[in-house]
């Protein structure tokens, strides 16, 4: 069984840091992209950012400059790391990976969502 398990967020003062993890674990062959989603209540879930398993990164243009994507293959993890925070940015962060396991086929995985709420 595949699951992500992500760690990292909490409460913080707009200016801010706070960084992401999230460890893929189970019987895995193989991850492909990995990345983050934030969904706020009411509206939609949005991409955050995504790495390659080559280690090519792209990012919505909200964050482009203050967050930055890195993925450890050796622990199957990916990290966001998240610098001068804004209020615009409190959401519920999920966890994205395209994983192929042992015995089955590659579908995406989500975490469990970790909350980051930034205060004015």
């Amino acid at each position: 069984q595949v699951q992500l398990v992500e760690s990292g967020g909490g409460l913080v003062q707009a200016g801010g840091s706070l960084r992401l993890s999230c460890a893929a674990s189970g019987s895995i062959f193989s991850i492909s992209a990995m990345g983050w989603y934030r969904q706020d209540p009411g509206k939609q879930r949005e991409l955050v950012a995504s790495i390659t398993r080559g280690g090519s990164t792209s990012y919505v243009d909200s964050v482009k400059g203050r967050f930055t994507i890195s993925r450890d293959a050796a622990k199957n993890t990916v990290y966001l790391e998240m610098n001068r925070l804004k209020t615009g940015d409190t959401a519920v962060y999920y966890c994205n990976a395209d994983i192929t396991p042992l015995y089955g086929f590659r579908k995406a995985y989500w975490g469990q969502g970790t909350q980051v709420t930034v205060s004015s």
